[in-house]
């Protein structure tokens, strides 16, 4: 492991970078109390700014006026009020209390910076709908929980996973505005994610790509993100994770969680503090077991971050960013409403190899199954996946001149995986072991490499804007048949297996992105902002089969040198705010067997639909009314999102291929809705956090080529809810903190044709910990509070048009109660 962090070490930072600064902005802050000046700093310079309210509650800063940059201007708004920056990328400043020169070692950990910080930013200063969650949610949160869950307390987002935790990659789902989770873009340090699928393409989820301890603030755009976001699948959204630097001190943190079915956690960072050449270097690692709570299997990992931060004079600054993971994962098995109503909400895999032998036998010769299967193949005995990733980057930030700054970013990714699931279709050959079953698998390899680079140009009132991404995608899929020994329970289920004794597929694909952008931000007035740009996007898709019984030869292109977006932000006061924005955007085809174009049944097949199939794009339309003072934030934005050349697998008539399988578009999707967000700090050490959303996103009808007309028209779309809420208490003096949250969705659907529903569901957290003092704290964690049953995750198998009988295998119900302890110890 040391070995191959040294060597990818030195590789990442041979990559090629460039880098980040601020140019000059006039500023015009006016005298006020700090935290309303900051608030103007905030708005003038285009960033979110988190501080400590109570921290600067009695203090008051004197003006400024003038040219600055950036860093400059918040250094002299910062000096001698108390506060000092905590972490600072191109979007969001965190600031923190100063410690005192002299202090009692005994009052409390990174508490006393955090008290008064805000949970959720409301976008403040932003001409789109944006928020921010901050590190200190994600903090409050069971370790090694999914920060995609500190979403879900956000106006519009809901969030469903089968585990407590939101780790279980198969089954986490999120939903935003009709769109939901492979719809969405992601980054982590502008660093693209990919769509983060299950059976991944192009990237990797947030959980293995970042140790959950070194999340930053996570900051969500329901529209589409900024115009330079490194995406091809963002029509629904954005979401820009961050991870915190190296601290300026050395220091020890461990973490030590338990909790429900045996599950336990344990954590370990390491910094250097100041070293004697100006660098900070992070080591972090965590080994992690999940134990299932219904069936049996666990989910385990092992994870290594590594992040340095070299300064290389007064105005470079290079970082060096490496993730390493192994992943095992056991699957829980989807079900159906009917099977719920027939074997429970703990129905999972076979529990015996013996009794999965023989109900495989029944289901290839025929005979009754023993009680309590109805059918023989209603279970399986296992499945799950292996996960092998790296994941590395190299950024360089510098200011080029008194008005020109950049940040260009080098990264590579390597992803070795597999999925496997217990056939009970395809038995044993002799040679090969003569069970009943055999594993079916899935393998994939991705090597992505890639650069993104930014400059900005401060010209008087307008600031410029450009920027460039470019990635090569090497992605290989393989599914093959290994056997399994008769009457022998396999030891180990989910590992890389060898020797197949069949081949279904192989094929190679790889993608080549690029994409352009241009934008300016113009100070009209004092009061008026605005901002305007547009983005160009090519990406080109070549597939090759290397063995297939119907194999897949060609390329498709989703291309668009015209995607637009123009904004507006005019401030009424140093409280209240007006903003509307417009965004265009296209999804680029997915290269993969599973999904896409090449999903398509037969060459015929995707020889007929390459020339006439259009990408997916969204129109959004935004516009929204926000205010801030030191007690409250309130945000109330309504939007509508127009989604056309919608992709729909169907099958094509005899007539024209001969009954193949393919994609083709199929009509619209139009989206309409008001979200709203309130947070007020309404007594010492409490806060109160609410959101609220209405989401009216519907279908146009569907025709399939060839078929009849589905009358889809004015169905809401699957998987949406039309009402989500959320509310959260918080309290927090330093030492005792506590939180108790809910989160409502409404009755949900599954089919295009609204006939198969799920009940809306609230559920409840609890969550309270102490901090004795820098060195120890301990905090406890209890999911689902009041144990309700409810459907988490739907269509993890496909959504279909029609279900009325339940009987459609797609739903993974919600973890019952679970509870959770931590301690942790700092040095």
């Amino acid at each position: 492991m040391y070995k191959y962090l040294t060597t990818t070490a030195i590789v990442a930072a041979a990559m090629p970078a460039a880098a980040f600064a601020q140019g000059t902005v006039q500023f015009e802050i006016k005298a006020a109390d700090t935290a309303t000046a900051l608030n103007q700093f905030a708005q003038q310079a285009g960033v979110h700014v988190v501080f400590p309210y109570d921290a600067v509650a009695a203090r008051r800063f004197a003006g400024l006026s003038g040219r600055y940059t950036r860093g400059e201007a918040l250094r002299r708004l910062i000096a001698g009020q108390g506060l000092v920056i905590a972490s600072e990328t191109a979007s969001m400043i965190s600031l923190k209390a100063a410690a005192p020169e002299k202090r009692d070692p005994a009052p409390f950990a990174a508490a006393d910076a955090e008290v008064g910080q805000d949970i959720v930013v409301l976008g403040q200063g932003e001409s789109r709908q944006v928020q921010t969650v901050s590190a200190k949610a994600m903090e409050k949160a069971t370790p090694g929980t999914s920060p995609l869950r500190a979403l879900g307390r956000l106006p519009g987002v809901n969030f469903d996973s089968s585990d407590a935790h939101g780790t279980y990659e198969a089954a986490t789902q999120l939903s935003i505005r009709g769109f939901i989770s492979d719809q969405m873009g992601y980054t982590l340090d502008g660093v693209p994610l990919g769509n983060m699928q299950y059976r991944n393409n192009n990237g990797l989820s947030i959980n293995r790509a970042l140790l959950t301890e070194n999340n930053g603030g996570a900051t969500l755009s329901q529209g589409s993100g900024a115009l330079g976001t490194a995406s091809t699948s963002n029509i629904g959204g954005t979401v820009d994770f961050t991870s915190i630097d190296p601290a300026s001190t050395f220091g020890i943190d461990l973490q030590q969680s338990y909790g429900s079915e045996n599950s336990w956690r344990s954590f370990v960072r390491m910094n250097s503090g100041d070293l004697a050449w100006g660098g900070r270097l992070a080591v972090s690692y965590a080994h992690d077991k999940q134990g299932k709570w219904r069936g049996w299997g666990k989910q385990v990992q092992d994870q290594l971050n590594a992040k340095y931060v070299q300064p290389l004079g007064d105005n470079v600054t290079s970082t060096t960013f490496l993730d390493l993971i192994h992943r095992t994962e056991d699957d829980y098995s989807d079900t159906s409403l009917a099977k719920i109503k027939r074997y429970g909400w703990n129905f999972d895999n076979i529990p015996t190899y013996a009794l999965a032998e023989q109900l495989a036998t029944i289901v290839q010769n025929g005979g009754t199954p023993p009680a309590p299967y109805v059918n023989a193949d209603d279970a399986v005995y296992q499945g799950g996946g292996v996960r092998r990733d790296l994941l590395a980057y190299e950024k360089l930030e510098y200011q080029i001149g008194a008005r020109l700054s950049g940040v260009t970013t080098a990264y590579i990714h390597l992803d070795k995986g597999i999925g496997t699931w217990a056939d009970p279709y395809d038995p044993t050959p002799e040679a090969y072991g003569g069970s009943p079953i055999s594993v079916s698998a899935n393998r994939y390899d991705i090597n992505r490499k890639g650069v993104t680079s930014r400059l900005k140009f401060a010209a008087g009132d307008h600031t410029i804007e450009g920027g460039v991404w470019y990635e090569h995608n090497a992605f290989n899929q393989a599914s093959y048949l290994y056997g399994l020994e008769a009457g022998v329970a396999p030891k180990n289920f989910q590992k890389f297996y060898s020797n197949p004794f069949r081949t279904n597929y192989e094929n190679e694909y790889r993608t080549d992105t690029l994409q352009l952008d241009i934008s300016d931000t113009w100070q009209a007035t004092g009061a008026l902002r605005l901002n305007a740009g547009v983005k160009g996007v090519v990406s080109t898709a070549k597939a090759h089969s290397v063995v297939s019984t119907k194999p897949i030869d060609g390329s498709i292109q989703a291309k668009n040198w015209f995607l637009p977006t123009a904004g507006a932000l005019y401030t009424l006061d140093g409280n209240n705010e007006l903003f509307g924005d417009y965004t265009r955007n296209m999804a680029a085809f997915v290269a993969s067997t599973s999904a896409g174009p090449y999903s398509s049944s037969s060459q015929s097949g995707f020889d007929y639909i390459r020339k006439d199939l259009k990408p997916e794009m969204t129109d959004t339309f935004e516009l929204g009314y926000r205010f801030h003072n030191r007690a409250l934030q309130l945000s109330l934005t309504g939007y509508y999102v127009k989604f056309t050349n919608r992709l729909l697998a169907s099958s094509i008539s005899a007539t024209v291929v001969g009954n193949q399988n393919v994609l083709q578009n199929v009509g619209s999707v139009s989206s309409r809705g008001v979200e709203a967000a309130a947070n007020w700090k309404f007594a010492p050490n409490w806060t109160v956090y609410g959101s609220y959303a209405f989401n009216d996103a519907t279908y146009d009808d569907v025709q399939p080529e060839g078929g009849a007309v589905i009358a889809t028209k004015g169905k809401q779309v699957v998987a949406s809810p039309r009402h989500v809420a959320s509310a959260e208490l918080n309290y927090d003096d330093g030492k005792l903190w506590g939180q108790l949250s809910a989160h409502y969705r409404s009755r949900r659907y599954y089919s295009y044709l609204n006939d198969a529903v799920l009940p809306g569901a609230v559920n409840v957290n609890l969550s309270a910990g102490y901090r004795f003092s820098r060195a120890l704290d301990v905090q406890v964690n209890v999911t689902n509070l009041f144990d309700k049953h409810y459907i988490a995750s739907t269509g993890t198998a496909g959504f279909v048009t029609s279900d009325p009988n339940g009987t459609y295998t797609t739903l993974q119900p919600a973890a019952p109660r679970q509870v959770f302890a931590t301690i942790g110890l700092h040095f």
